[in-house]
């Protein structure tokens, strides 16, 4: 069953950016965080009627299968291609990390028994960063070597998706994917285009070559290492896709 996705929006406050919006963005990162990892807000959340109405716009179901089938019907009738993910990150047991590895490895599957990408996106942290190195580290090439089995050679876009969270988990998601990449096993990473540090990540990237999934970011951090008003983290945004499409980008494969 889902579990709660913490990648919530920012608050609606309308006033000019600066820091003190900016530190009232990371309180409210901080608060929902709590709130979402909460277990019985979870529960209540989940039973509720009207949240599970509005999960159902969201969320392609309670199941592997659900999952499939909707990215199916996605491929089928709108030519979109789909990564699918078990949602809830910032997990802290190792029953759960257990609980988000089993579903990951149940759709990949899944996915290998049909004719689409066997794409499967994660958070490190529901992989087990935050509670043992070894454990994400297990954890991230059992994913990898599954779908690389499952995916059988045959054409698409296949591999493990590692999402980006909030600053603190930056290095040791790109250390994640590059231990991926170095076993040979299929992998994509997860850009933030609100880190200024992004930028750089790019530039090493493209000549790997790798595959990015390039967002705006859904957290705060202080202006030493992101850019903290909405036009600056648009125009960042655009260079990095104007890089993602440069000559350079195309000529090495990326």
């Amino acid at each position: 069953k889902a579990q709660c996705n913490t990648e919530l929006p920012q608050p609606l406050i309308h006033h000019p950016e600066g820091n003190g919006l900016n530190m009232l963005r990371r309180i409210w990162q901080k608060g929902m965080i709590a709130l979402a990892t909460s277990p019985k807000l979870k529960q209540a959340a989940q039973a509720g009627r009207a949240t599970s109405q509005l999960s159902r716009r969201y969320v392609a179901g309670e199941t592997a299968d659900d999952g499939v089938r909707r990215a199916r019907s996605l491929r089928d009738t709108h030519g979109i291609r789909s990564s699918l993910f078990y949602l809830g990150e910032y997990v802290d047991t190792h029953e759960l990390v257990t609980e988000n590895v089993e579903h990951k490895l149940a759709v990949a599957r899944l996915l290998g028994e049909t004719d689409l990408d066997v794409h499967v996106s994660g958070d490190p942290t529901q992989l087990g960063l935050g509670i043992d190195d070894a454990l994400i580290t297990a954890n991230v090439l059992k994913i990898g070597e599954a779908i690389k089995a499952a995916a059988r050679g045959r054409p698409g876009i296949h591999g493990l998706m590692l999402d980006m969270e909030d600053a603190s988990v930056t290095d040791r998601t790109i250390a994640a994917h590059s231990l991926l990449v170095d076993r040979g096993l299929p992998a994509a990473l997860t850009l933030q285009a609100y880190l200024r540090r992004t930028e750089a990540d790019l530039r090493t990237l493209i000549h790997t070559p790798a595959k990015v999934r390039l967002v705006k970011g859904a957290f705060a951090a202080g202006e030493d290492i992101s850019f903290t008003r909405q036009d600056e983290i648009k125009a960042n945004s655009r260079k990095l896709i104007d890089l993602m499409f440069s000559p350079a980008a195309r000529a090495s494969g990326f």
